[in-house]
């Protein structure tokens, strides 16, 4: 689904805080929207009211939240469970009451119901959307070319799909998409005040295969910490115009990509077989699960499968993750394809090829049921520990 932007409304920074990162731990991503530093361009989905300390005043701006934004979904937080408390608060507006320190899996199930409301009432034309993130255990792991060529297969199934190069330094979907793009993140991202779906086809650049492109950065230095926001902005503004969004993050955490991360549906974990790759996949599944996005949103995907070193097996246990999906080793397919910017999905019948369309059917029409993955031919006696 669209990511949606909640607001958490108290003095407490320790309770902001803590609230935010609790909203973003669940299944559902969420971005949180700062209110002080002014609201009301922003149409929030979820809002968080502390009524912990003044609940007189904080009921007020429930009342004034309820008022401007009829159709968000307001969790009132108190200290207590008094029972004129809760009348007032529902009276004022909430939909839903907890008690601080929150529940966790009642308050992710109340979300999910919020979520879901919210979703069906934004989508009723349309199939909810999904954004897609693409992240390389290391550099050179092919996050590149699984992800390109992924949104080119969900485009062609005729879904409204973008994909965003949010790589850092000169990212290279256009490049393999045979592309030359005027615009960049960086356009749409300095100008949010105007960023609307008009806007947007101005920005983007269309490939023959209908997938549009956002893409990366001509600079080497931005997108950069202070982009953040404007990122997680981007987000709800994409999730709002695409049934997918495909990210290109490259294979390094910072800033931008946290945004994008608490933006995602399904985080996709490129790793090779070696211990390099698979030491550092082990590392990022680690950071994300202490930035506080929910590890069932992570999938691995073994590109290269098939080439010595590492196996599928070994790379499961010390994941603690199942391979998703195996991609062959074919270089020689892959290096052609990049040299001339034609997807490989439209450029031959290799096995490749036919493994990305298999992996985008799974994304597109999960309940079909999937052909065999590729066996790996060759095992290794390798062992390794970290």
């Amino acid at each position: 689904m669209a990511q949606l932007a909640a607001l958490v409304v108290s003095t407490d920074e320790e309770f902001r805080r803590d609230c935010g990162r609790l909203v973003r731990s669940g299944n559902v991503p969420i971005g949180i929207v700062d209110d002080r530093r002014g609201s009301e361009h922003v149409d929030p989905d979820l809002a968080f009211v502390d009524l912990r300390v003044d609940a007189a005043g904080s009921l007020g701006t429930l009342e004034r939240l309820r008022a401007a934004h009829p159709a968000v979904s307001i969790f009132a937080i108190a200290q207590t469970t008094e029972p004129d408390l809760i009348l007032q608060a529902m009276r004022a507006g909430a939909n839903e009451f907890f008690v601080w320190p929150l529940p966790e899996d009642a308050f992710h199930a109340a979300v999910r119901r919020a979520a879901a409301r919210r979703e069906t009432s934004n989508s009723a034309s349309r199939q909810p959307s999904q954004t897609l993130l693409f992240f390389g255990a290391k550099g050179g792991a092919g996050t590149t070319t699984v992800a390109v060529n992924c949104a080119v297969e969900i485009a062609r199934l005729a879904k409204p799909t973008l994909i965003l190069d949010l790589k850092p330094c000169f990212g290279e979907a256009a490049l393999f998409l045979g592309m030359r793009p005027r615009f960049t993140v960086l356009d749409a991202i300095d100008n949010l005040h105007r960023l609307d779906r008009d806007f947007l086809r101005e920005l983007v650049a269309k490939h023959k295969s209908d997938l549009e492109i956002l893409a990366g950065s001509e600079q080497a230095d931005r997108p950069s910490a202070a982009d953040a926001g404007a990122i997680e902005e981007l987000f709800r503004v994409l999730g709002r115009a695409y049934d997918y969004v495909v990210v290109d993050a490259g294979n390094a955490i910072n800033s931008c990509t946290i945004s994008a991360l608490y933006a995602a549906d399904t985080i996709f974990v490129v790793v090779n077989p070696d211990v390099p790759s698979v030491r550092n996949a082990q590392r990022m599944i680690d950071r994300v699960r202490q930035l506080g996005v929910g590890g069932e949103r992570v999938q691995v995907l073994l590109n290269r499968s098939g080439a010595p070193g590492v196996t599928s097996s070994q790379i499961e246990t010390a994941l603690a993750y199942p391979v998703h999906h195996h991609f062959p080793s074919d270089y020689a397919a892959v290096s052609s394809a990049l040299n001339s910017g034609v997807p490989l999905s439209l450029s031959n019948h290799s096995e490749m090829a036919r493994q990305f369309k298999q992996f985008t059917r799974q994304i597109v029409s999960p309940g079909e049921v999937a052909e065999a993955p590729v066996v790996e031919k060759r095992k290794s006696v390798l062992s390794f520990s970290w």
